[in-house]
């Protein structure tokens, strides 16, 4: 397993040549210590796990790694799924290209979003509509607290304790690198 820095994990998320609707997520407050501890996965690009906290209202630092390369029957019920219960949603977005790029995803939103304005429809496809129009390269169900930790998570982090351990050993070395917790300086 190799740490790496938390924007090159969400790197190999949006590079991954997978389905992007099969993305699910865990996240919630760190066991101890500043920040937020975040799993994500999909059966074919595997899991990732993630150790985030924020330096300044305008910057987040973090680390991460790949944990497995696949979800197996023994990691399947600890990530959510639109099956079970998933009480929220998340997603990963690439910038436009270009001017051009963004024109076009804006008219595809923007369409999106008539259409769903006159014809019926559930939360869940309106969700997924958009992540299209806006070609997320990933997106799913999450279960996350805001103020706490999901069952999930607990259970993601025993599974990977080893990973845990060493993921929170980087983010708690940087976030004494960087200061945080210090006051004004």
């Amino acid at each position: 397993m190799r740490v790496r820095d938390w924007q090159d994990i969400l790197a190999d998320v949006t590079d991954a040549d997978v389905d992007p609707d099969g993305w699910r997520a865990v996240a919630g407050d760190r066991r101890s210590g500043l920040g937020e501890d975040l799993f994500i996965g999909h059966p074919n690009a595997g899991v990732y796990a993630l150790k985030t906290y924020t330096k300044s209202p305008i910057e987040l630092r973090g680390v991460g790694a790949r944990v497995a390369r696949r979800i197996d029957d023994d990691l399947e019920p600890l990530l959510p799924n639109r099956e079970r219960e998933a009480p929220g949603r998340f997603a990963v977005r690439s910038p436009p290209e270009d001017e051009d790029h963004a024109e076009t995803m804006a008219k595809r939103l923007e369409e999106t979003v008539k259409v769903h304005a006159e014809a019926p429809t559930t939360p869940d496809d309106f969700f997924e509509d958009v992540m299209d129009a806006l070609d997320s390269p990933a997106f799913g169900p999450m279960d996350y607290e805001f103020d706490g930790r999901p069952d999930r998570l607990e259970d993601l982090s025993e599974e990977f304790a080893d990973a845990d351990k060493l993921l929170s050993k980087d983010l708690d070395e940087l976030i004494e690198d960087d200061g945080v917790g210090r006051g004004f300086q």
